[in-house]
C-alpha cells in the first residue's frame, strides 16, 4: 500500500544534530525508524537564537508572575529572543502535518518541563517549553508530541495514525478537486468510526455540501472537522464498535471457530491484553481472502506503513482509554 509522506518538525537532537547543551546526540529508535516514511524538518532552537554548542543550561524561571527563559551561569533572559525565533521559525513552515519535539526541554518540552524560582528552587507543576507553547498555540489541532510519550505503544500508534491521515489529507486538498475530497473521504470513513461517530456524520454533511459552497469553504471546513476528530485517541468501546462493523461485511462467511477467535481476540484489545494491530490483522487477512472491495480500501485496516508496527510499549503515558 502506497503511504503519503508526512511532513513532521523534529528536535534536531533527536538523532540529526550533536546539539544538545552538552554537545551530545540522541539516537531515538521511534524517530530512526519513521526516518524511511516521514519528512523531517530538524530545527534547534536554542542554537537558532545564537547558543553554541556545548552551553550552559537554559532553565525556565518563575520571575513575578511570568516564566522568563534565562541562562543562569550567564544572567541571559533568552525569553524575547526565543520568542521572536518561534514566531518567524512557524511563519515561514510550509504546511505540516505534526510536530515530535524533546521531552523535559525548557524550549521543546510538550507538557514537562521544569519551572525553578528565582531562588533556583524547583517549583511546583511542569509545564510547555517556551518554543513548543509557541507550536501549541499556533498548531493545537495538528499532532504535538515529544519522544518520550512515543515509548507507549497507544500513543504512538496514534501519533502515526493521525499524521498519516493528514499528510492523505493535505495532498488530496493539494489536487483541487471536489472528487478527490469525496474519495478520501469514503476511503476514512471506518477509521473515522473508530474515533468519533459524530464527526464522522459532521463531515459527511461537509463533502455533501447542500448549500453548494465554494470548494475552497469545503475545504477549510473539512480540514478543521478532521483534525479535531483525530485531536484526540479514541475510546476502546469506540473502536470496537468499529472493528464489528467492519467484521460484519464477512461474518456470514466464516466458520463458526474463526467467528469466535475473532470476537476473543477484539475482548482482549477492550481488555488492554492485545493492542489493536491484532484485530486488524485478521480484518486485511479476510478482506484479501474474501477480496472485499469497501474494506480493501479502508485507512482503518492499515492505518500506517506496516513496519512501524511494534509491540514494545513502556506501559508509561495515556493510552486509548
Amino acid at each position: 500500500m502506497d503511504f503519503p509522506r508526512p511532513r513532521v518538525v523534529v528536535s534536531a537532537c533527536l538523532g540529526f544534530t550533536a546539539c544538545r547543551y552538552d554537545g551530545s546526540l540522541i539516537p531515538h529508535r521511534v524517530v530512526e525508524a519513521m526516518g524511511r516514511y516521514v519528512e523531517f524538518i530538524p530545527v534547534c532552537p536554542e542554537v537558532e537564537i545564537g547558543l553554541g554548542t556545548p552551553r550552559p543550561p537554559v532553565r525556565l524561571v518563575q520571575e513575578k508572575g511570568t516564566v522568563r527563559l534565562v541562562q543562569p551561569d550567564t544572567g541571559q533572559d533568552l525569553t524575547e529572543a526565543m520568542q521572536r525565533f518561534a514566531r518567524a521559525f512557524l511563519d515561514r513552515l510550509p504546511p505540516v502535518d505534526g510536530f515530535l519535539l524533546k521531552n523535559r526541554s525548557p524550549s521543546c518540552a510538550v507538557k514537562d518541563a521544569t519551572v525553578y524560582t528565582e531562588g533556583g528552587k524547583r517549583g511546583p507543576g511542569l509545564r510547555a517549553g517556551l518554543f513548543a507553547e509557541a507550536v501549541l498555540e499556533r498548531f493545537g489541532d495538528l499532532p504535538v508530541e515529544d519522544e518520550g510519550r512515543l515509548t507507549n505503544r497507544s500513543i504512538r500508534e496514534h501519533f502515526f495514525t493521525a499524521i498519516f491521515a493528514l499528510a492523505a489529507l493535505r495532498e488530496t486538498l493539494e489536487g483541487g478537486k471536489m472528487k478527490d475530497l469525496v474519495a478520501f473521504h469514503t476511503r476514512y470513513k471506518l477509521l473515522l468510526m473508530a474515533y468519533s461517530p459524530r464527526r464522522l456524520g459532521e463531515l459527511g454533511r461537509i463533502v455533501a455540501n447542500p448549500e453548494r459552497a465554494p470548494l475552497e469553504t469545503v475545504h477549510a471546513r473539512y480540514t478543521a472537522a478532521f483534525r479535531a476528530a483525530l485531536r484526540h485517541p479514541p475510546r476502546r468501546p469506540v473502536v470496537v464498535n468499529a472493528l464489528l462493523h467492519a467484521f460484519g461485511y464477512f461474518s456470514d462467511r466464516l466458520s463458526r471457530a474463526e467467528k469466535a477467535h475473532f470476537l476473543e481476540t477484539v475482548a482482549a484489545y477492550r481488555a488492554r491484553r492485545l493492542p489493536l494491530s491484532t484485530p486488524l490483522a485478521l480484518l486485511r487477512s479476510w478482506t484479501a481472502r474474501f477480496d472485499e472491495p469497501y474494506l480493501r480500501q479502508q485507512a482503518f485496516l492499515l492505518p500506517f506503513p506496516e513496519e512501524l508496527i511494534s509491540l514494545e510499549d513502556s506501559g508509561r503515558g495515556e493510552g486509548w482509554v
